[in-house]
C-alpha cells in the first residue's frame, strides 16, 4: 500500500504536467537522431512497425472523421509521418548497406518478411510489384489528392468574402446572434487554413512517393558496389541479397506511404456531413432499386454460357437477397413512424399545453419592418441557392441611413405559406405597406418613357414606381437594353421596393430609441449644446415628433447640429411640435432648397394668387382646425390647378415648387401630399436670400 501511495504520488498531475505537449518535439528529435545515429537490427523492426501502426491510426481517423476540419491537425501529422519514415529509410539503408552481405535478417525481421515472404523471395517479382505499389500511390492517389486539395483551397479562399457577407446578412437580418456570427467567421477562417495547408501537405505525400524510388534505385546500385568490391561477392549473389533487402525495404516504407496517401485524399474528397464514411456508403450506395437492378445484371450475367456461373449467381443473389432486406427495413420504419404519428394525439397534447404556463415567450411583436415570402421565392434570400436579395437589402439599409441620417432598422425576413408562390408582401410595424408578384428566375425589363421596339415576355407593372415593365428571358437581357429598356434582376426589384416603400414611410421608423441614440451620437461632438435639452426644455416625444415631421415632409435629419440648435432657441418660446418643425424647416432652408434645386440660383415656383391665398387663411383662422375650413369645391378647383401646374412643371424638367405663406405650408403640405407626391410646399421664410425665384404659373 506504501509502495502504490508513492507511485502515485510520483505520476500525480501535478508531477507530470510538463509532459504534456512534448510528443511531437521527441518525436522530431528521435526522427533526426535515426538519419544520424546507427540502429540495431531490433529496433529497426519496432520502428517499422510503429510506423505501420502509425498509418493504420491515420487512415482510420480520416474514415472516421464526420468534418475535414475535425481532424485540424492533419496537415501537421502528414508532416511528421512523411520525416519519420523518410529518417527510418535512411536509417535503414545504412543496415542495409553494412550488413546486407550477411544476407537474412541482417537489416531486421520485418525487412525479411518484407523481402522473402511478401515477394516470395524473388527480387524480379518484387521489384515488379514494388513498381505497381509506386504507380498507385504516386500516379493514381497522390496525384489526385493533390490536384482535389489543390482547386479545393482555391475554392475555398475565392468563397471567403461571399460566406463573409452571408454571415453579416444574416446578422443584420436577425437570424443569428453575434456570438453565432463569431463562431461561424472563425470556422470560415479555420477552413481556408486548412485546406490551404492541405495544398502543401499533398506535396510531402507526392514528394515521399518520388524519394521511395530514387532510394531504391540509389541502395541497388550501391548495393552492388558495396557487395562485389568490398565483400567479394559474386554479381549474381550481390543482385540477390541487396535487391531483395531493398525491395523488402522498399515495401516496409511504401505501403504505410500508400495508407497516408489514401488517408489524404480521403480527407479532401469529404464533406461536412453528420455521418461517419460507412454510414454515407450504407445510406446512398445501399438504395434498393440500384441492388435490385446490379442483382438483376450479375444473375443475368451468371446464366450466359462459359461464364463462371457460380461465382456471378452468388453475388447476384447476394445482392437482390440485399435489396429485399433494405426494403423490408424501409417499410418497417415507415410502419413505425406511421404509427408513432396515429398515436401522437392520444397522448393528450391539451395536457402538455396545460401544464406548460403562459410567459411573455408567447408574445410575438411585430417586426419594424418585416418581407414575406411565397416558396418560390426562397431562392433570392438563400445565399445557399445564389439569392443576392439579404445583401442588396443591406445596401438598401446603409443607403437610407445616410440620406435619412438615422439607423434603419433591420428587415426581418421569412416565408409566408399562405402567400402565392411568386408573391412577396412588405410590411411595417405589422401593416402591409407593400405587395407584389414577381419572377425569380426572370429579369425585369422596365420602360422608362421611350423604347424602340417591343420585348417577347410576360407584361405587367414595376412595383416600385408604376412604370410599364415586362418579366423577360436572361437570354433576351441584351436585345432588352438595345431597345431603351431598363434591365433589373428580381432582387433588384424587391430592394428598390423595400427602398422607395421606406423612404416613403421613413417618419414611421423613428421612434424614442432612434432619437435617444441619435441625442448620445450627437453629446460625443457636442456635449454643451446637447446638455439641457431634453428633458429641461424638451420631453424626448416632443423632439421626436419634431423629428417625424420633418422626415414626413422628406427633409433629412442628417444635420442635427443645426436642429438641435434651432430648438434649443425656439423651445422656451413653444412647445407645439408644428411650431418647432416650422422653425427647424427655416433654419434648414439651405439644405431643403439644395436637395429640390441642386445649386441653381433661380428657382421655379408655382404660387397662389392674392386672393386665393387670403380667402384660404380666413377659413383656416376661422375653423381653427387644420384644413377644416376648405370649401369642397373649392379644394376640388385648387386641387386641379395643382395638378396641370405639376404636370407642365415635370414635362419641362423642372422641379415642381408650390411657393406660399407660413400659416398655409403645412396644411398644402398635407392637401398634396398623396394627390401630387411629387410637388414640394415651400413657405417664403425658406428661401435663402442669395436664391432668385421664377414664377412659372399662378393659381387662382
Amino acid at each position: 500500500m506504501e509502495l502504490t501511495a508513492k507511485f502515485n504520488q510520483l505520476f500525480n498531475k501535478e508531477n507530470t504536467k510538463f509532459i504534456n505537449g512534448l510528443g511531437a518535439p521527441i518525436f522530431i528529435l528521435a526522427a533526426l537522431a535515426m538519419v544520424i545515429l546507427p540502429l540495431p537490427a531490433l529496433m529497426l523492426d519496432i520502428l517499422f512497425s510503429f510506423n505501420i501502426a502509425l498509418a493504420l491510426v491515420i487512415l482510420l481517423v480520416t474514415v472516421y472523421t464526420l468534418k475535414p476540419l475535425d481532424f485540424g491537425a492533419f496537415p501537421s501529422v502528414i508532416l511528421i509521418a512523411t520525416v519519420l519514415r523518410l529518417a527510418l529509410n535512411v536509417a535503414s539503408t545504412r543496415v542495409v548497406l553494412l550488413e546486407g552481405h550477411q544476407g537474412g535478417d541482417a537489416a531486421g525481421k520485418v525487412i525479411e518478411a518484407f523481402g522473402s515472404v511478401v515477394i516470395g523471395g524473388n527480387y524480379a517479382v518484387g521489384l515488379v510489384v514494388f513498381a505497381i505499389l509506386v504507380i498507385i500511390n504516386f500516379v493514381v492517389v497522390t496525384k489526385g489528392a493533390g490536384r482535389i486539395s489543390e482547386v479545393t483551397a482555391r475554392f475555398t479562399l475565392d468563397a471567403m468574402p461571399g460566406k463573409q457577407m452571408a454571415i453579416d446578412a444574416d446578422l443584420n437580418a436577425g437570424f443569428i446572434t453575434p456570438e453565432q456570427a463569431k463562431a461561424r467567421r472563425e470556422e470560415i477562417g479555420k477552413e481556408a487554413d486548412f485546406y490551404g495547408s492541405m495544398d502543401g501537405a499533398s506535396k510531402f505525400v507526392k514528394g515521399d512517393a518520388i524519394a521511395g524510388i530514387i532510394i531504391l534505385f540509389i541502395n541497388i546500385i550501391g548495393g552492388l558496389f558495396i557487395g562485389m568490391i568490398q565483400h567479394d561477392l559474386l554479381f549474381g549473389e550481390a543482385v540477390e541479397i541487396y535487391t531483395i533487402l531493398t525491395i523488402g525495404d522498399g515495401l516496409v516504407a511504401q505501403i504505410p506511404g500508400l495508407l497516408l496517401s489514401i488517408g489524404t485524399a480521403i480527407v479532401v474528397t469529404r464533406q461536412n456531413t453528420d455521418q461517419e464514411m460507412g454510414q454515407q456508403f450504407s445510406t446512398q450506395l445501399g438504395t434498393e432499386k440500384v441492388l435490385y437492378v446490379a442483382g438483376g445484371v450479375l444473375f443475368s450475367m451468371g446464366l450466359v454460357p462459359g461464364m463462371p456461373h457460380l461465382t456471378f449467381l452468388a453475388f447476384g443473389a447476394m445482392l437482390i437477397g440485399t435489396a429485399y432486406m433494405v426494403n423490408k427495413r424501409t417499410t418497417e420504419a415507415a410502419v413505425a413512424a406511421e404509427k408513432a404519428e396515429a398515436e401522437a394525439p392520444l397522448e393528450s397534447p391539451h395536457e402538455a399545453a396545460e401544464n406548460k404556463d403562459v410567459s411573455w415567450d408567447d408574445v410575438n411583436h411585430v417586426d419594424t419592418i418585416g418581407l414575406e415570402v411565397g416558396y418560390r421565392l426562397i431562392p433570392l434570400v438563400d445565399k445557399g441557392q445564389g439569392g443576392e436579395l439579404l445583401s442588396r437589402i443591406k445596401g438598401v439599409r446603409r443607403k437610407l441611413s445616410q440620406e435619412f441620417g438615422f439607423l434603419v432598422p433591420a428587415v426581418h425576413i421569412r416565408d409566408n405559406l399562405d402567400l402565392d408562390p411568386n408573391v412577396y408582401r412588405i410590411t411595417l410595424m405589422g401593416v402591409t405597406i407593400g405587395e407584389a408578384e414577381i419572377r425569380h428566375d426572370r429579369d425585369l425589363a422596365i420602360n422608362p418613357g421611350q423604347v424602340f421596339g417591343k420585348v417577347e415576355g410576360i407584361e405587367t407593372v414595376d412595383p416600385a414606381f408604376g412604370l410599364e415593365a415586362v418579366w423577360i428571358e436572361n437570354s433576351n437581357r441584351d436585345k432588352a437594353q438595345s431597345l431603351g429598356y431598363t434591365v433589373v434582376d428580381a432582387a433588384t426589384v424587391v430592394a428598390t421596393h423595400i427602398s422607395q416603400l421606406l423612404t416613403n414611410n421613413a417618419a414611421q421608423l423613428l421612434g424614442h430609441e432612434e432619437t435617444q441614440n441619435l441625442l448620445e451620437m450627437i453629446q460625443k461632438n457636442y456635449p454643451k449644446l446637447v446638455d439641457g435639452l431634453v428633458p429641461e426644455m424638451l420631453s424626448l416625444s416632443v423632439l421626436t415628433k419634431v423629428l417625424q415631421n420633418l422626415l414626413s415632409e422628406n427633409v433629412t435629419i442628417r444635420d442635427m447640429r443645426s436642429i438641435i440648435q434651432t430648438l434649443v432657441e425656439y423651445a422656451p418660446k413653444s412647445q407645439d411640435p408644428d411650431v418647432l418643425t416650422a422653425a427647424c424647416r427655416i433654419s434648414l432652408r439651405r439644405f431643403i432648397v439644395q436637395d429640390i434645386a441642386g445649386s441653381t440660383n433661380e428657382i421655379p415656383v408655382i404660387t397662389l394668387a392674392p386672393e386665393l391665398e387670403q380667402m384660404l387663411q380666413q377659413s383656416l383662422q376661422s375653423a381653427g382646425n387644420e384644413g377644416a375650413g376648405i370649401e369642397p369645391g373649392l379644394a376640388e378647383r385648387i386641387q386641379t390647378s395643382l395638378a396641370e401646374a405639376h404636370r407642365n412643371l415635370e414635362l419641362s424638367g423642372e422641379p415642381s415648387i408650390l411657393l406660399t405663406s407660413g400659416m398655409l405650408r403645412s396644411v398644402l403640405s398635407r392637401f398634396v401630399k398623396h394627390s401630387l407626391p411629387g410637388m414640394v410646399i415651400l413657405s417664403y421664410q425658406e428661401i435663402p436670400e442669395e436664391k432668385q425665384i421664377k414664377i412659372v404659373s399662378s393659381v387662382g
